[in-house]
C-alpha cells in the first residue's frame, strides 16, 4: 500500500448463506459432509446471497468520499468490512490507521452503564489510556450536550441522546479514519450543524472520511469522490457530482419503472372491470392499448439529462433585461432565463422550472411556473395558471423566469426542468426532462457601485 493511501479495497465481496427454514441448515451441517465422506458429489440446503460482489477503490489520506445507494446496494456491509467487524467472503481490505465509526446507533454501548461510563470504555477500545480520556472528557461531554444524563444509565436515552453522545466520543479521539453511516439522520438540525462542522475541520485537518448518506446535497458538497452500488457491485466511482447526478437517474429510472407496472395493473383491473367475460384467448394479452407511451421506454437526451420524454427542453437561454443574450451579471441586474420545451404527446399539468447552484454545488434557489399558478390561486387571482395550458403533441413553446439579480460574485449553473404534476402543489410529481448543466451564467462586481460578501445580497440597511 502506498504511503499517501489508506484504504484499499480490492475485489470485496460478501456471501450469506440463506435457508427456507431451520431444517435445511441441520441439513447442511450433516448431509454434505457425509456424501463427501462416501464420495459423492455433495448437495447444499441453502441459496446464496451476495451483499456485495467485486467491489475495488482506494482511497487517498485526508480524502473525503461519500458511499450512495439504495437501501440494500450493500453499503453498510462494505463499511462493516472496512471496519474489521465483518469479514469478506473474497477479496481483500486493508486500512492505515486509527478507525472511529459510527455505524449502528448505540453500537459498542453497553445499556446498563452510565454515559460516563461508556466514553471510558469506548475511549479504551479506540486506544486511549484512562488518562487521555480524562483530557477530553469535557470537550465530549460538551459536545453531546446531554447534561446530567451523562451519569445516567445509557438505557434510559432517548436516540438522539445516543447518537449525540456515540458522535462525540468518535470525533474527540481525532481518528485517521472516520466512518459515518447514515447516523447523523437521528439529531436534529442544530446537531447536525454541529456535526458537519466537526467532520469539515477533521477532513481539514487530514481525517479520512467515509460518508454514507441519502441526502443527495451533504454528499455533494461534503466529499470530492464517491461510490455508487447497486445490488451490491460498483456502478460507479469518481466525481461526487458525477455520481450524485447518476444516482439521481437511476432514482428516477426506477420511480418510471414502478409507476409504470401500477399503471399497467390499473389499466388491466379496469378492462377486467368493463369486460366480465373475456375471451379464452385474451388471457396472455398485454395490459393497456398499443397507443400507450411507457416512460420507462422514452429516450433519454444525453448522460446529462432524464425523463419520461413526453416533453423534451430544446433549448436554455440567458438573458438581459433588454432580452439580449448574456451570461454576465452584476447585483441588480434583471436576468431572464428563457427555456424552450417540445411536446411530444398531447399534455398538460406542466411545471417548467430552474435549479441554480454555484461552483461549489450549492443549491442556491428552485422555482417554477408551478410556484407562480400556487401563488395566484392563494390570493384568488384570475391571472390564467399555467398548470391548466393544454399542448398538442409537435407544439413548440417557451417560459421566461425572470428575477433582479441577488447573487454573489460567483460561477452559477442553471438545471433545467419540466415535470408532470398531477395536482397543482408539488404533492405528486414526474419528470418529463431534466437537464444538468443547461447553462452557465457568471455574477461580477462593480465594488464603486454595490459590494457585499457571501453568496446573496440581503439588501441590509445601517441606521444610527
Amino acid at each position: 500500500m502506498s504511503s499517501d493511501i489508506v484504504i484499499t479495497v480490492e475485489n470485496l465481496s460478501k456471501c450469506y448463506q440463506i435457508y427456507s427454514s431451520p431444517r435445511d441448515r441441520l441439513k447442511q451441517f450433516f448431509i454434505p459432509n457425509f456424501q463427501r465422506a462416501i464420495g459423492s458429489e455433495p448437495r447444499n440446503y441453502f441459496r446464496e446471497f451476495w451483499a456485495l460482489r467485486d467491489v475495488s477503490f482506494e482511497v487517498k489520506k485526508g480524502e473525503s468520499v461519500g458511499i450512495l445507494g439504495r437501501n440494500g446496494s450493500g453499503k453498510s456491509t462494505l463499511l462493516q468490512m472496512i471496519c474489521g467487524t465483518l469479514s469478506p467472503t473474497a477479496g481483500s481490505v486493508e486500512t492505515k490507521g486509527r478507525i472511529a465509526a459510527l455505524l449502528e446507533l448505540g453500537s459498542g454501548f453497553n445499556p446498563e452503564f452510565t454515559g460516563r461510563e461508556n466514553v471510558y470504555m469506548n475511549g479504551a477500545l479506540l486506544g486511549l489510556s484512562g488518562h487521555q480520556v480524562d483530557d477530553r472528557f469535557d470537550a465530549i461531554a460538551s459536545f453531546a450536550d446531554i447534561g446530567d444524563f451523562i451519569d445516567q444509565p445509557v438505557k434510559t436515552y432517548s436516540s438522539g441522546m445516543l447518537i449525540r453522545l456515540a458522535f462525540a466520543v468518535q470525533v474527540q479521539v481525532e481518528p485517521d479514519i472516520l466512518v459515518v453511516d447514515e447516523a447523523l439522520a437521528v439529531g436534529d438540525a442544530l446537531f447536525q450543524k454541529r456535526c458537519f462542522r466537526r467532520i469539515e475541520k477533521l477532513v481539514s485537518d487530514g481525517t479520512t472520511l467515509l460518508f454514507v448518506s441519502h441526502d443527495q446535497e451533504s454528499v455533494r458538497t461534503l466529499t470530492s469522490r464517491a461510490l455508487l452500488l447497486k445490488q451490491g457491485r460498483t456502478v460507479t466511482w469518481g466525481k461526487s457530482s458525477d455520481v450524485v447526478l447518476e444516482y439521481r437517474r437511476q432514482l428516477h429510472d426506477e420511480e418510471s419503472s414502478y409507476f409504470t407496472a401500477a399503471t399497467k395493473q390499473l389499466a388491466a383491473k379496469a378492462q377486467a372491470a368493463a369486460t366480465p367475460e373475456p375471451p379464452a384467448d385474451s388471457a396472455d394479452q398485454p395490459a393497456g392499448s398499443s397507443d400507450t407511451v411507457s416512460p420507462a421506454a422514452a429516450p433519454r437526451s444525453d448522460k446529462l439529462s432524464f425523463g419520461d420524454g413526453e416533453v423534451k427542453i430544446v433549448k436554455v437561454e440567458t438573458l438581459n433585461g433588454e432580452g439580449q443574450d448574456s451570461t454576465v451579471f452584476f447585483p441588480g441586474d434583471e436576468i431572464r432565463v428563457r427555456i424552450t420545451c417540445e411536446a411530444l404527446r398531447p399534455v398538460t399539468n406542466l411545471n417548467v422550472g430552474v435549479r441554480i447552484r454555484n461552483k461549489e454545488g450549492i443549491k442556491i434557489y428552485s422555482w417554477g411556473t408551478l410556484n407562480q399558478d400556487m401563488r395566484s390561486r392563494a390570493s384568488a387571482s384570475d391571472v390564467p395558471m399555467f398548470w391548466e395550458k393544454k399542448f398538442s403533441a409537435g407544439e413548440t413553446f417557451s417560459v421566461e423566469l425572470s428575477c433582479d439579480c441577488p447573487l454573489g460574485m460567483n460561477l452559477y449553473e442553471i438545471q433545467a426542468t419540466v415535470t408532470f404534476e398531477e395536482t397543482p402543489d408539488y404533492m405528486a410529481q414526474r419528470v418529463l426532462h431534466w437537464i444538468d448543466e443547461a447553462a452557465f451564467f457568471q455574477v461580477l462586481m462593480n465594488r464603486d457601485v454595490n459590494f457585499f460578501g457571501g453568496v446573496a445580497d440581503l439588501r441590509m440597511n445601517a441606521k444610527w
